[in-house]
């Protein structure tokens, strides 16, 4: 049962970006380019996912588990330090040069061609970058 329910929400997902324009990569620098032609139609997909979030989470906070049983995750510290900055940074400047972030990416994958492959595995091989560079910088983890 469990895959067909993270199959379904997958797929609902990756609908939700499709019909919003979050695969649509000039739409997202129009979105960021706040000094030029600023197009604020993605502000109404950020407050749209903000309302049902908030009552998910609500929800989930009075449940022992979740609807297939696991436990849910933690809630994550709140402690603002290098790492978080950082990564931050290069999420948001990667975001703006290509237009893409993870999820839309993936979600675009069947459709987006050479440059949407590209970006995906230079994401992929940046992951594991910083996973090998975390083994062996102590400070990075």
């Amino acid at each position: 049962m469990r895959p067909w329910i993270s199959a379904a929400s997958g797929a609902l997902f990756g609908l939700g970006l499709l019909v919003s324009g979050m695969t649509d990569t000039t739409k997202v620098q129009g979105f960021l380019d706040l000094a030029g032609a600023w197009d604020p139609t993605l502000a109404f997909v950020l407050g749209g996912a903000i309302l049902p979030m908030a009552l998910a989470w609500r929800f989930a906070a009075r449940r022992p588990a979740s609807m297939v049983g696991e436990p849910f995750p933690g809630r994550p510290t709140a402690r603002i330090d290098a790492p978080l900055l950082g990564g931050s940074a290069l999420f948001g400047a990667g975001w703006a040069l290509a237009g893409f972030c993870p999820g839309p990416a993936v979600a675009a994958l069947g459709w987006s061609g050479a440059s949407g492959l590209t970006f995906v595995l230079a994401m992929l091989a940046g992951m594991l970058a910083l996973d090998q560079a975390r083994r062996r910088l102590p400070a990075l983890a």
